[in-house]
């Protein structure tokens, strides 16, 4: 195997999406999962030790703890295959004790994982919709029982044991609660689903029979024994509550806590994550803050206690981003001291419990349990030469320093954009940085990131600095820019590469650059001449990382062939197979001996040099992702590896069983940057700490000295007193009898005279006291003035000695000043001999110039008349261009108007359609009562009719006046009349529907007077044939017959009857009348549209006309500039043929020629006759136009869309 062996000392990240993903091994360690395994982390020591995961695999979906903290469960993927392991976490490093068999297990992985309260048990779910619950005896790898459960959808689901029965499991998801107990190789459902299914997000054990689930929905609900117990509302955190936070500070981050109120309000409440403690138990009800309960023996089941928020991202661009994280996992420590809590970006944060007693506010906060992590793939790392620290970059929009010696995180800054590529200084002060928009050089300050310059280089996948630092190169791409880091200047493009550059790396003098690209081609370059000097293409392999030996002689590449290969001399020497991997980074160590090679699985193979053939490296698991990034520090201890998972690797490096060691001592430099601004701002904070802790100082030593001036009062006082009562007793003593005054006195006087002892040692002390202090002051006066003496003498011999020096120098420095003006007088004749040689032959030069001057000014001045004259025609031709345009202009506005007006007509029109529409509904409503109105129904199908035949009568209309819209867009006038006819012909149109209705009200009143009329008469048939019936009995006796017959009659004939028999023969008269003026309507209606037509024809007659004068004008237009061309063209050709005969006037000549005199004077007159000709042609245009203008049809269009000629301004310059 390979005498080179790496072992990780630190690992930066945290992997999402795991199912328990974080819990306690003891107080101060926690185990949280990472790449492709897990590591434990120490709180306070923060040591790292990593337990990776079995051969290949992808990573770890769910993990468990047992009780007694000793064995780790784990559910991992290999090849597709989901796995059970068991892991010993007691001894050193952490082994594998058992490995359940993929042939038992589900198609699918495991999400959730659960030991028993003994730890000898293990159950395992996968998700539905075919999820399945699995009881595991894990030490004899036996499965006891297994349970199939079919659920809608793939949600979350979650197994636990009860904390004090091996066999009863709880298993929870979306619809379903289900209890189970294990019996007889079996696993039996207890308890009995009731109300409505909810889908359970998390549950916990609160003691041995009840189970308290949440909700996607806010809800926290309670069984016992499996039956509903206790349930809550809606649980929802008020955004308002929220806001009042922000006030408060972090403990991590020192700032206050925010999250977005609009996704807060949008989003609603769930029950992400709840976990047990000994008091109660603790929940997430929403992003961004936990909730602890504790319970109560009052009618409420608990009590909110406390809530916990997540600090503010302080080097986040979205400094709201924090309040947004959905937290996946709550545990505690064993002494339930500390609460860690997990979320889906990635993020772990720790929490200290404290008693109810002790807690402030209701509100805390939690800290980062190391700090930020990366939540997305890493695209760069790069590290430099004076300090310890590497740069990371995301596709979170953040960039990262890392101390890869003390592990920490030294400067963190998020953007608004994706960061791609990161190259480090090497002075580690500046850092280039390869976004979306740009590419920007950056200063790493003290406390923040400070972007110095941006370069336009967008997309830079690949950036790195020169080792020396002087350059840096950017790609753009497949151009590789080599810019200055001093002046940022572009010195160099090398153009070359036809695919997408993926590595570029300097060679350590700094003159050769070597890249790669996904075309297989490999590149050296020089940087003095910009060619390339060697190259090695390999089209079938897709190259993703290069790294170079420390001569730049031997070149190491990988790619998509699965192949490491070693290039030198433009050619491939070596080439190490991957074994069924694809390598994706390389790194080649400073000494030479070994190279580490990253692969697609996320593993690391450490290899010597030179490269084996067979299988010599050793494996390493680490990323659950491809490797993205590799790199070596300078001096070979370290190796820093990047991949998509977002982790990142710190290995230290052994090489033979010891530690690589270099020629010297690594030494790291201790420099930051830092802004005169930041500097002013901390000076000033800190004058203004001085001012305000003088302040302080001077109040104590004024409440001091306010103390001792109450102190010596009271003592004053206190004397005053006591002298007060001996006088008071010497008097009252005089009153007394003589024997007590006697020894009363006698009394006092010892006393007094102890007093006066005590006084005068006080005195003597004091004195001598202060004639020591006097005599030690005159002491030190006396050596203070010898000592300042002393120093007096000894300054004013070295100013002695310094004047005499200058007086020397002075006059050393006259000298040479003498002589300096001396030797420039001498220089200053001989410059000015020469320069007044040269000036009289500048004269000369100058003289003969002035006349050639002369004559170009001639030359220039009628230059620039002709040009002025041709700007003058230029503008003319602008000024008509822009009446033209603006013509156009306002003729397209018309033409937009009135499609407009189409638009709204056509509107209109269906909305006709829709009343017609409507009308036909109500027609046929009516026909269903054609039994009692059928010959007013046909009156009204009539009359439908006809309106129908003047709807199609105006739609024809309206198709005919659109065409005439298309034919003549400028004629607005004549289509405003056409609208206001229109608006007309529509109000008559719903004047007409509403007389329509109106006739169907009538008609529907009619009809139902009707019907009430008949059975009105149908009641008095009854009532008659029944009183009828009964007179019939009298028919043998007269008389009572005749007065039966007689209250009939009056009975049942009254004057309204007679009123409306009258009545009835009156209303077919008004129908008679009515019809006949209805018809005569129609008529004078059908008049009017047979005059419209005519007008309309006689309108479009005019159009016609008015059409074809536009274009005859428009011809004559055209055929007038064409005349105004050729006329400037004649002017100008005069003036030229004036200038040639002035100038042959003017030029000297022994022999008169005339023959071409006689020539100009035909060409004057020919010019003359061919002016007059084309004024006439003008004059005879201008008449046509006036009598064309002078037409009643034509005259409104032309003075609204036709501008006006000018005329004048054209004959006024012909006559020029």
């Amino acid at each position: 195997m390979s005498a080179v062996v790496a072992q990780p000392v630190a690992v930066l990240g945290c992997r999402p999406g795991v199912a328990s993903g974080v819990c306690f091994l003891e107080d101060q360690v926690v185990l949280h999962a990472v790449g492709a395994g897990c590591v434990q982390l120490h709180l306070k020591e923060k040591w790292h030790k990593f337990i990776p995961g079995i051969e290949k695999t992808r990573g770890m979906q769910a993990m468990a703890i047992s009780p007694d903290r000793r064995y780790l469960a784990a559910a991992e993927t290999v090849a597709d295959q989901p796995v059970l392991t068991v892991y010993d976490l007691s001894s050193v490093p952490a082994r594998r004790r058992r490995t359940l068999s993929a042939a038992e297990l589900p198609e699918s992985i495991a999400v959730s994982l659960a030991f028993s309260p003994d730890g000898r048990y293990l159950a395992a779910a996968t998700a539905p919709p075919k999820g399945h619950l699995t009881y595991w005896l894990w030490e004899k790898q036996r499965l006891m029982a297994a349970v199939r459960l079919e659920a809608p959808g793939s949600s979350v689901c979650q197994v636990s044991f009860s904390p004090h029965d091996n066999a009863q499991v709880c298993f929870t998801g979306n619809g379903f609660f289900k209890l189970f107990k294990y019996s007889e190789g079996t696993l039996k459902q207890m308890n009995l689903e009731k109300g409505m299914p909810q889908n359970y997000l998390c549950h916990t054990w609160l003691s041995k029979e009840e189970v308290i689930c949440g909700t996607d929905t806010g809800k926290l609900i309670l069984f016992e024994t499996g039956n509903l117990l206790w349930e809550t509302r809606h649980f929802f955190v008020c955004p308002l509550v929220f806001l009042s936070l922000y006030a408060f500070p972090a403990c991590s981050c020192s700032v206050g806590s925010s999250v977005d109120n609009g996704s807060q309000q949008d989003s609603l409440p769930q029950i992400s994550a709840i976990a047990a403690y000994s008091k109660g138990f603790a929940c997430s009800p929403s992003p961004g803050i936990v909730v602890l309960f504790e319970k109560t023996r009052g009618k409420e089941f608990c009590e909110e206690i406390q809530e916990i928020w997540l600090p503010k991202d302080r080097f986040s661009s979205d400094t709201k981003k924090s309040g947004r994280q959905n937290i996946i996992h709550i545990c505690f420590s064993p002494s339930e001291e500390t609460m860690v809590v997990n979320t889906h970006k990635n993020q772990l944060y720790v929490f200290t419990m404290l008693t109810t007693d002790f807690m402030k506010d209701r509100i805390a906060y939690f800290k980062y349990l190391t700090f930020p992590l990366h939540s997305a793939s890493i695209t760069g790392l790069d590290i430099c030469v004076w300090k310890s620290i590497l740069a990371t970059c995301s596709l979170d929009r953040s960039v990262r320093i890392w101390n890869y010696q003390t592990n920490t995180l030294e400067l963190c800054k998020e953007y608004w954009e994706e960061a791609y590529t990161v190259s480090l200084h090497p002075t580690g002060l500046f850092c280039l940085v390869g976004f979306s928009d740009k590419l920007r050089f950056i200063s790493l300050l003290y406390e923040d990131m400070h972007v110095f310059k941006e370069l336009a280089v967008i997309k830079c996948r690949e950036c790195s600095f020169s080792s020396r630092g002087h350059l840096f190169a950017a790609v753009n791409g497949n151009v590789i820019e080599i810019y200055s880091s001093i002046t940022f200047e572009n010195i160099n493009n090398l153009k070359g590469h036809s695919g997408k550059i993926h590595s570029v790396k300097w060679s350590a003098d700094d003159t050769k650059i070597i890249s790669c690209d996904t075309h297989g081609a490999v590149y050296e370059w020089n940087l003095s001449t910009g060619e390339r000097e060697t190259d090695c293409v390999l089209k079938s392999c897709r190259y993703s990382s290069i790294d170079l030996s420390s001569d730049a002689e031997v070149i190491f590449a990988v790619g998509s062939d699965q192949t490491l290969k070693e290039i030198s001399e433009s050619s491939i020497q070596h080439e190490v197979p991957a074994f069924g991997v694809v390598y994706t980074a390389v790194a080649v160590s400073h000494s030479g001996h070994m190279v580490f090679v990253g692969t697609s699985l996320g593993t690391i193979r450490a290899m010597k040099y030179p490269l084996p053939l067979t299988m010599d490296f050793n494996e390493y698991q680490a990323h659950a992702g491809a490797v993205t990034k590799m790199s070596i520090t300078n001096d070979d201890q370290f190796l820093l590896t990047a991949s998509e998972d977002g982790s990142i690797f710190i290995w230290k490096v052994y090489e033979k069983g010891e530690i690589v060691k270099w020629q010297k001592e690594a030494e790291y430099a201790e420099e930051v940057l830092v802004l005169r601004s930041d500097i002013k701002e901390k000076s000033q904070a800190m004058l203004d700490l001085q001012i305000h802790v003088k302040e302080l100082q001077t109040e104590n030593c004024y409440q001091l000295s306010l103390k001792d001036i109450n102190l010596s009062l009271k003592g004053c006082i206190q004397d005053r007193i006591h002298l007060f009562s001996i006088s008071f007793i010497h008097s009252v003593c005089f009153l007394l009898p003589e024997s007590d005054s006697n020894q009363k006195l006698l009394m006092e006087n010892e006393k007094y005279q102890e007093l006066d002892e005590k006084s005068q040692k006080m005195q003597q002390e004091y004195e001598k006291q202060l004639h020591s202090l006097e005599e030690s002051k005159s002491k030190a006066v006396k050596e203070l003035t010898e000592y300042y003496e002393e120093k007096l003498n000894e300054k004013s011999v070295l100013l002695k000695e310094a004047e005499e020096d200058m007086r020397q120098q002075l006059l050393a420095q006259e000298e040479i000043e003498k002589q300096i003006y001396e030797d420039e007088d001498q220089e200053i004749m001989e410059i000015k001999i020469k320069y007044e040689q040269q000036l009289w032959e500048e004269k000369e030069s100058n003289m003969e110039l002035k006349g050639e001057i002369g004559v170009m000014n001639k030359r220039l001045n009628s230059l620039q008349k002709e040009l002025k004259e041709r700007n003058r025609c230029i503008e003319e031709m602008k000024l008509a261009q822009q009446k033209l345009q603006h013509f156009t202009k306002s003729l397209e506005d018309d033409i937009l108007s009135l499609k407009k007006e189409i638009q709204e007509r056509t509107d209109t029109i269906q909305e006709k359609e829709k009343h017609i529409y409507d009308l036909k509904k109500k027609n046929q409503e009516l026909e269903k009562c054609k039994f009692v109105l059928d010959h007013r129904i046909a009156e009204l199908k009539k009359l439908i009719e006809v309106h129908e035949n003047d709807v199609n009568i105006m739609k024809k209309q309206i198709y005919e006046v659109s065409n005439t819209l298309n034919l003549a867009s400028a004629t607005k006038s004549f289509m405003e009349g056409e609208l206001e006819r229109f608006q007309k012909e529509s109000t008559q149109l719903k004047l007409n529907i509403t007389q329509l209705q109106q006739k169907l009200k009538a008609t529907d009143n009619e009809m139902h007077r009707e019907r009430q009329k008949k059975q009105n008469m149908e009641i008095l048939i009854k009532r008659f044939k029944a009183d009828l019936h009964n007179c019939a009995g009298f028919i043998q006796e007269p008389k009572k017959l005749r007065n039966g017959i007689r209250e009939l009659y009056t009975k049942y004939m009254q004057e309204s009857d007679l009123i409306e028999i009258a009545q009835k023969d009156l209303q077919p008269e008004c129908m008679r009348q009515r019809e006949y003026f209805e018809r005569n309507l129609a008529a004078l209606k059908k008049k009017l549209v047979k005059n419209q037509e005519t007008h309309q024809r006689a309108y479009m007659c005019i159009m016609q006309e008015n059409m074809s004068l536009i274009k005859e004008i428009n011809d004559l237009r055209q055929e007038l500039k064409a005349a105004l061309t050729q006329l400037h063209h004649l002017k100008s050709t005069l003036k030229l043929i004036k200038k040639r005969e002035a100038i042959q006037d003017t030029a000297p000549s022994s022999e008169p020629l005339p023959s071409p005199a006689v020539l100009r004077l035909n060409a004057e007159k020919e010019n003359e006759k061919i002016i007059e000709m084309q004024q006439l042609e003008i004059q005879y245009l201008r008449n046509q136009i006036q009598e064309k203008g002078q037409s009643p049809a034509v005259q409104p269009l032309l003075t609204r869309n036709l501008p006006k000629l000018n005329l004048e301004g054209s004959h006024e310059t012909q006559q020029q």
